[in-house]
């Protein structure tokens, strides 16, 4: 109920400023009911936000809002770029819909949109709405905020809900694919919208027990509770960033420190060296078998005059299915008589994947130092 009078009255405000008669006014403080299925949707308005998929069908949208036995409402905020003359074209589209009179009741769009009106919106909806292009969606944290409220997210596989969603705690759009700008592709979101909402949102919301309670509502709501908030929180974030990062941080400096910075010197002269050596680093022959079950890599690598210690030799390839990559170490057995400076390395992997999707890499390697943050050199063999 809150958020339905906070609505009211920053209506009414908003449009006795714009000149509007008192009787819209006044009407104003009238709209919604706290019973009613409260859909938000609020933030930049913008093409790649597609804060129009719900308007694809407007006489589908309409027919939603308005039904009597299991009607919807739905609270918007946004605000376009004063650049952004599409996002300004999406937000007088919405403009256009919300004056037919049948559609007046049951939306409200609030202007000004910023951080505080967000605030309200969170703590007072049933269901946030979400509908990016993927993969254009930096996070969504909007749709975090929602989950101590108790509101359910229904988004697109995109941000931080690609990484959140499963059926149990809201509900999901896409098929997590990039799609580009495609307009079939729109069109087939916003059908699939339509039925999400009208099949599963709305009916689970208004499907009651005896005593009023929508069970299955309430079963998704602690879900999602249960399961994200302790995931996607602010307190999360920062004991991972001060357990992974900043005490390590704090410790590597303090040991460079010591001594009046003896091992910062050691470090700075190592990569001195590594600077003078790194443009004579090259691949030489390299010789692939396959045994049983592993495919075994012998490359030659001139060193020439670098130290062997200050660099790593790998075996890499890229994950599979969205796996991590495989980064296989590979052991030095000695130098080559072909030539001096001349190292080779050895490593066995599984045959189970195809000897090509591997390659020899030189990174390089200091004891103390953070690869590759403070030194991203690499060298792939061709």
């Amino acid at each position: 109920m809150s958020l339905i009078e906070y609505a009211r009255e920053r209506l009414s405000r908003q449009l006795a400023a714009s000149g509007a008669s008192p009787e819209a006014v006044e009407g104003a403080k009238r709209l919604f009911h706290p019973n009613t299925l409260t859909l938000g949707f609020a933030r930049r308005f913008t093409s790649y936000k597609r804060p129009d998929l719900l308007l694809h069908d407007p006489e589908r949208l309409l027919r939603l809002l308005t039904n009597t036995q299991r009607p919807m409402q739905l609270v918007m905020a946004g605000k376009a770029h004063p650049e952004d003359h599409p996002g300004q074209a999406l937000i007088q589209k919405w403009t256009d819909f919300i004056r037919r009179p049948e559609a007046r009741p049951h939306v409200i769009f609030l202007s000004d949109y910023d951080v505080l009106l967000t605030e309200r919106l969170v703590q007072g909806v049933d269901v946030w709405i979400n509908t990016p292009r993927r993969p254009w969606e930096a996070c969504g944290t909007s749709g975090m905020k929602v989950l101590v409220n108790g509101g359910i997210n229904l988004s697109e596989l995109d941000g931080w809900w690609a990484e959140a969603y499963t059926p149990e705690v809201g509900w999901a759009l896409g098929d997590g694919q990039e799609h580009g700008d495609d307009p079939g592709r729109d069109a087939a979101e916003a059908e699939a919208l339509y039925e999400l909402l009208e099949h599963e949102v709305i009916s689970e919301f208004y499907t009651r027990d005896e005593r009023g309670i929508p069970r299955a509502w309430v079963a998704r709501m602690r879900e999602s509770m249960a399961r994200l908030t302790p995931r996607f929180s602010t307190n999360r974030v920062v004991r991972e960033y001060t357990e992974k990062y900043y005490l390590q941080a704090a410790s590597a400096y303090l040991e460079r420190a010591a001594g009046k910075g003896k091992i910062g010197e050691d470090i700075v002269a190592r990569r001195r060296a590594l600077d003078q050596g790194w443009a004579a680093l090259r691949f030489g022959e390299a010789k692939i078998e396959t045994r049983g079950e592993q495919h075994v890599f012998e490359v030659h690598v001139y060193l020439n005059d670098l130290d062997p210690k200050s660099v790593c030799f790998e075996l890499y390839a890229d994950g599979v299915g969205g796996g991590d990559p495989v980064r296989q170490e590979m052991e030095s057995v000695g130098q080559s008589a072909a030539a001096p400076g001349c190292f080779v390395f050895r490593a066995f992997v599984s045959a189970a994947r195809p000897s090509t999707d591997y390659t020899a890499r030189v990174t390089s390697h200091s004891d103390g130092v953070a690869i590759p943050l403070e030194d991203a050199r690499i060298l792939w063999q061709r």
